[in-house]
């Protein structure tokens, strides 16, 4: 019995650090084996802080129920990131992880203080890929002033307009009074959630630069891996609380033969 509340809260913990799209999302007839598909993930965790320094890794039986894998598997890919120092192997003591996350710059943003368009989500069509309460990585903490163990939405969409992927959405939000589902995304914008559930955004802050789209990205976007993306980050404030606070971040990446971002300003926006 004591076995079972073990893995039990294991896989609970697991659960809340992956979302569900990822532990499924290892895919067998890739061309890309199975235990590098779990090292990408396991050690992206690390590097953006979601899984910090001297964190005790799930162990090996753990890690292949939970994504369904074979203990093979899950060994490979510990042994992979022993090999490039993230972790920690000692026998009778588990797995630890040794790297410290440090936060790194943007790179040559444009900032800028820009409306949302809502009209943008109600004609096209939302994808939703995640939509759970997780444990945001350590630079989403950060950007959220939220500590370690704090859950947010975290949501993943893909918008579409005359069937062509143009938008791929990754965002982080706290404040909300109730809990919200795929369904309410797929015909409702956020903003209109925000509003709804009491959030009172006073201004938004945008930064814009361009990127190279990866498998992933290239995947959904219908596009090629390395191929120029539109990269736009979105922090969104909220005063409902009295006091100004950031309770959205957004990240989005635009293909560019799709989407066409305008700017009209006025001579006294230009100059200031």
């Amino acid at each position: 019995m004591s076995e079972i509340r073990e893995k039990e809260a294991t896989v609970e913990k697991i659960d809340e650090i992956f979302s569900e799209y990822q532990r499924i999302g290892l895919k067998k007839d890739s061309p890309t084996p199975l235990y590098f598909q779990l090292y990408g993930l396991l050690k992206n965790a690390i590097l953006n802080g979601t899984l910090g320094n001297g964190v005790q890794m799930p162990t090996e039986h753990q890690l292949a129920q939970a994504f369904d894998v074979s203990r093979i598997t899950a060994k490979r890919a510990m042994d992979e990131l022993a090999a490039e120092d993230l972790v920690e192997r000692r026998r009778g003591k588990g797995t630890h992880i040794t790297y410290q996350y440090e936060p790194q710059p943007v790179k040559a943003p444009l900032l800028g203080m820009l409306q949302e368009i809502e009209s943008m989500a109600r004609h096209s069509d939302a994808k939703v890929l995640v939509c759970e309460n997780l444990q945001a990585p350590a630079d989403i903490r950060e950007e959220l002033k939220i500590d370690l163990g704090t859950k947010a939405l975290h949501l993943i969409r893909v918008r579409v307009r005359d069937e062509q992927a143009f938008g791929f959405y990754n965002s982080w939000t706290i404040g909300l009074k109730e809990d919200v589902n795929a369904s309410n995304l797929k015909d409702t914008p956020r903003l209109e959630i925000f509003r709804q559930q009491g959030l009172n955004i006073t201004h938004v802050t945008q930064t814009i630069s361009a990127v190279a789209a990866t498998a992933e990205l290239a995947e959904a976007l219908d596009t090629q891996p390395g191929a120029p993306l539109i990269s736009l980050v979105r922090r969104s404030y909220d005063d409902s609380s009295g006091a100004e606070r950031i309770v959205d971040y957004l990240q989005v990446h635009y293909h560019p033969e799709r989407f066409q971002y305008r700017m009209d300003l006025k001579v006294d926006e230009l100059s200031s």
